[in-house]
């Protein structure tokens, strides 16, 4: 097979480490890319100074990992809500969007591409203060396609995520987020499939990564209990068998929820299983 894929993995699985050996421990087991949770790194990773910027781009850089990009982009600081009638909230939680773009390219350096923004944040979009479920999506495409030209400018791409209805009430299947991609028509929003996340979608996941290829610019593995590959029965080689034939240009990231097997445990027993998968694939 001449496609090769990336591995890249989400940094929170390391908690309590020092993001240097973190970043070493990935490197070593076999990962070339770090996505990195922004509450990682401080209680307002949005105000983080320039040299800490420059000190965590320079540590993965050292270590030979490529920054991908951030996820759970709303859980720190507390309070966030994207979605809410509260307009002043609303205009707070955009314009920590809005920095963390600046977050996530200054991260990655001066790139053509500066990274993705995986927006998942169920608990800071899905529906509150008796707002409905259509005016809390109508408020989400609207915060989306405000901060779309900035990130346009930055080069980095906010990736909506499909979430399942037992975390999130709003954008839950990948039709309905490309559907918003189209509407807000701008090249820095797009969408990205999760395994885990993708439960409840009815067709097969393959038919879907097939029929929406073009808008995913991200693939998150894990289980769709949330542990991780191999610890259950989810059969990634449909999913990665569509990715390889149309030359899938970006990453598979490991993404889990439960690190009760350890840190590397996870990292490097998640990296064996999927090469096992890929070495299934038919092309």
């Amino acid at each position: 097979m001449s496609y090769r894929f990336r591995h890249a993995i989400c940094n929170e699985i390391y908690k309590g480490w020092s993001f240097m050996e973190a970043c070493r421990s990935m490197r070593r087991i076999g990962y070339e890319g770090i996505e990195i949770a922004p509450f990682t790194l401080a209680e307002d990773p949005a105000a983080l100074s320039e040299e800490k910027r420059r000190e965590y781009r320079s540590i993965m850089e050292g270590e030979g990992l490529y920054f991908v990009g951030l996820h759970w982009l709303l859980l720190a600081p507390k309070g966030l809500h994207v979605t809410t009638p509260d307009k002043e909230l609303r205009k707070k939680s955009w314009l920590h969007v809005d920095r963390l773009i600046d977050l996530c390219a200054d991260l990655a350096g001066d790139r053509a591409d500066n990274g993705v923004m995986v927006f998942g944040s169920p608990q800071q979009r899905r529906t509150t203060g008796g707002l409905s479920r259509e005016a809390a999506t109508r408020h989400l495409i609207e915060g989306l396609a405000g901060v779309a030209p900035h990130a346009e400018q930055r080069r980095v791409t906010i990736l909506i995520e499909p979430l399942p209805r037992n975390q999130c009430d709003v954008m839950l299947s990948l039709e309905e987020a490309v559907r918003a991609v189209q509407e807000i028509n701008s090249p820095a929003v797009r969408t990205m499939f999760d395994t885990h996340n993708a439960v409840d979608e009815v067709e097969p996941h393959a038919q879907l990564v097939d029929r929406y290829f073009e808008f995913i610019r991200h693939v998150h593995i894990n289980e769709t209990d949330g542990r991780h590959p191999g610890t259950g029965d989810y059969n990634f080689v449909p999913v990665l068998e569509v990715l390889a034939r149309r030359n899938y240009p970006g990453w598979l990231s490991l993404e889990v929820f439960d690190f009760s097997p350890g840190a590397e445990n996870i990292a490097r027993d998640s990296l064996r299983y999927i090469e096992t998968q890929i070495a299934k694939l038919r092309l």
